[in-house]
């Protein structure tokens, strides 16, 4: 199924012809801000032309989306399962309070990615970025997974200021040479060659699948910082263990 969409079209109707169509698979063209595109949405696939807008795949429930453009702020709002592509670059709060499922963006995000992402039992989201990430990545991160792959040669830092604020569970990787810089006292830190971390091979390769100009070997094969909370860490004492 195909719909045509054009600035105009309010996203409470392009919402409805979505959820309400008997077809799996949902091919828009043209969409241009309509927010909240997929919301709580199970079982079907979602092929988006032009660029969705806010809270794309909230709470999304089992679903694919993929993105063929960039997306705006708080793309997988507490989404719960399935999967959100995006063949461009992603707003600030990508992955926000996620819940589980998996977020794959070529290009950039902004501030706040993965901010009080969480994971339970068997659920663990996962969010990868293929160029870099704004300030505050992970803040108040209590579970999941964060790979950023600073696929970019501007000179940028892989991800900017204060990186893992607050964080007291889950994990990030991030594939640079040099320790990026303001990272709170409360991040415990290490550095293995991507190859050498089990975990991180299965989730790039994955992602790769996706973006076929990237190469998961030549990825694998340069450094990652790998950060996970201080078991002393103040924070911790906050919050209820994952």
């Amino acid at each position: 199924m195909e719909i045509n969409v054009d600035e105009n079209l309010h996203f409470q109707v392009l919402n409805r012809r979505i959820r309400e169509s008997s077809e799996k698979e949902i091919t828009v063209n043209g969409i241009i801000g309509q927010r909240y595109v997929g919301a709580g949405l199970s079982g079907k696939t979602l092929k988006l032309n032009g660029i969705p807008g806010n809270a794309l795949g909230a709470y999304l429930n089992g679903c694919d989306v993929y993105v063929f453009g960039n997306a705006q702020d708080a793309t997988g709002d507490t989404m719960n399962s399935g999967k959100i592509v995006i063949y461009g670059n992603a707003g600030d709060a990508t992955g926000y309070a996620m819940r589980g499922g998996k977020i794959y963006v070529k290009g950039n995000t902004g501030y706040r990615c993965g901010i009080h992402m969480k994971a339970y039992e068997d659920l663990k989201p996962i969010i990868v970025i293929g160029g870099r990430a704004g300030s505050f990545l992970g803040e108040y991160q209590a579970g999941g997974i964060i790979v950023v792959l600073g696929q970019n040669e501007d000179g940028l830092p892989v991800v900017h200021n204060f990186c893992g604020t607050g964080m007291h569970g889950g994990i990030m990787y991030l594939r640079c040479d040099k320790l990026p810089h303001r990272i709170p006292k409360q991040i415990t830190y290490c550095c293995k060659l991507g190859k050498d971390i089990p975990e991180l091979k299965a989730i790039i390769e994955d992602y790769c699948s996706y973006f076929k100009e990237y190469d998961s070997d030549k990825l694998l094969s340069g450094n990652f910082f790998i950060l996970t909370p201080d078991k002393e860490n103040p924070y911790k004492q906050m919050y209820t263990d994952n």
